[in-house]
């Protein structure tokens, strides 16, 4: 994503905030959860870009509830606009954690997390709690996903809050491993509905 730098001068020099450009990300669709069983975004579809307008896209989880307590969040990607969920993947998936009373502080490993040229669901937040102060957010960046020449890699950072009152940060990522276009991505929990939250997806421009 490109920055622009400002000085004194540059911004006494503005007249409207017109002038001043927009950046390169672009908001493109969001999605809101209400006892939701999955949230999915199809190119094509709602408004939907997931094609070669942008090399990059970028999804951002916001208050993100299950309606079940202790279970993972998750996601696959389509090549046939959703009507499947199952590309191959190979991941890996790492974790920091601590709670709240100052017990369980590590950063480790979770070999539960990864997948190895599998099509199941790729875990993105485990053991998230559903009190009513519990949920996840985070962002998940999807390159190149309408490339016909090579996989296509993702990574992710998602803070979530566990149903043993610990704080996790989780980075999943990996690669579908399929020359095909993909032009659909859906989420949700291992079980249960998503009981409320909103998913925001975005266009990166290149450089």
């Amino acid at each position: 994503m490109a920055l622009v730098k400002y000085n004194n001068n540059s911004i006494s020099a503005v007249t409207s905030a017109s002038s001043i450009p927009s950046g390169a990300m672009t908001h493109i669709k969001t999605l809101t959860a209400s006892s939701s069983a999955t949230l999915s975004f199809v190119d094509g579809s709602s408004d939907v870009v997931l094609d070669n307008t942008y090399p990059i896209y970028v999804f951002k989880f916001i208050n993100i509830h299950p309606a079940s307590d202790d279970i993972s969040f998750q996601f696959q990607g389509s090549t046939n606009s959703g009507s499947s969920y199952g590309v191959t993947i190979t991941s890996t998936h790492f974790r920091a954690t601590h709670g709240e009373d100052g017990s369980s502080g590590a950063l480790a490993y979770i070999t539960g997390g990864d997948l190895a040229q599998s099509t199941s669901y790729q875990l993105l937040a485990g053991s998230v709690g559903n009190d009513a102060d519990q949920n996840l957010g985070g962002e998940l960046f999807i390159y190149n996903p309408s490339s016909t020449t090579f996989v296509k890699h993702f990574t992710g950072n998602f803070q979530s809050i566990a149903h043993s009152n610990r704080t996790n940060n989780q980075y999943p990522a990996g690669y579908f491993n399929s020359t095909s276009a993909l032009n659909a991505f859906n989420f949700k929990f291992s079980s249960g509905n998503i009981d409320s939250g909103s998913i925001k997806l975005y266009g990166i421009k290149d450089s």
